[in-house]
């Protein structure tokens, strides 16, 4: 029934707006999304010509081990994303869903979306990050703890704050609800601009014994000029 009604009313692609069938996107724009397959800097992520270490990674090390992004923060990512946080469009979520799961699997023992302070989820209605991580522990043969990480303090959005302001914006966020000790830790996120939240929440789970923290992000911001 449903391809049925695909064949009589098909969708149309996000970016471009012809038909796309059951799909977000056309497979011309599915083709042209930004990033994808790109060599990064294994420890942020940040687009690397071979691959290595990024200089800022080398010289300042984060918190957290390790991080991987399915594509770049740029159109249509950017608006699909967008659509999926404050339109409800659950069907970018299946798309981000499949890009990720196309990546390595991680060697890991426990999947964490990045949370949502109550206020925010009760506007949202819904976490994004764990409409990601639900699925993709799923594909992996992994525990997901939805509410083992609790985000104590609402603080600004950080889009709107300049990038050497982020760090302390989120600093003391977040609290440790579930147990991490001795465990390696996966937190799925949406977008990675500065780092800044998610390094905050790897050095909380550090500190209660958690072993390693990798992310796992649909995208990846550019480095600032």
């Amino acid at each position: 029934m449903e391809g049925a009604a695909t064949a009589v009313f098909p969708q149309q692609c996000f970016a471009c707006g012809v038909a796309s069938g059951s799909d977000v996107l056309c497979r011309a724009c599915f083709a042209g999304l930004p990033g994808i397959g790109a060599a990064r800097c294994p420890v942020c992520a940040i687009p690397q010509p071979l691959g290595e270490t990024c200089g800022d990674c080398l010289r300042h090390p984060p918190s957290f081990d390790a991080t991987r992004a399915a594509l770049d923060y740029g159109f249509p990512v950017d608006k699909l994303v967008q659509a999926l946080k404050y339109g409800h469009r659950l069907a970018s979520s299946r798309l981000f869903v499949d890009l990720m799961a196309v990546l390595p699997v991680p060697k890991a023992d426990l999947v964490m979306p990045m949370p949502l302070h109550s206020v925010r989820l009760a506007s949202r209605g819904f976490n994004q990050a764990a409409e990601l991580a639900r699925p993709l522990a799923k594909c992996w043969g992994l525990p997901v703890l939805l509410d083992g990480i609790v985000r104590d303090v609402d603080t600004r959005p950080q889009a709107s704050l300049p990038w050497k302001e982020r760090t302390a914006n989120v600093r003391g966020a977040f609290r440790v609800a579930g147990g991490v000790e001795g465990l390696r830790v996966v937190v799925v996120d949406d977008v990675m601009t500065t780092g800044a939240t998610l390094a905050e929440l790897a050095r909380t789970l550090k500190d209660v014994g958690a072993v390693s923290v990798e992310n796992r992000v649909v995208a990846r911001t550019p480095a600032p000029a």
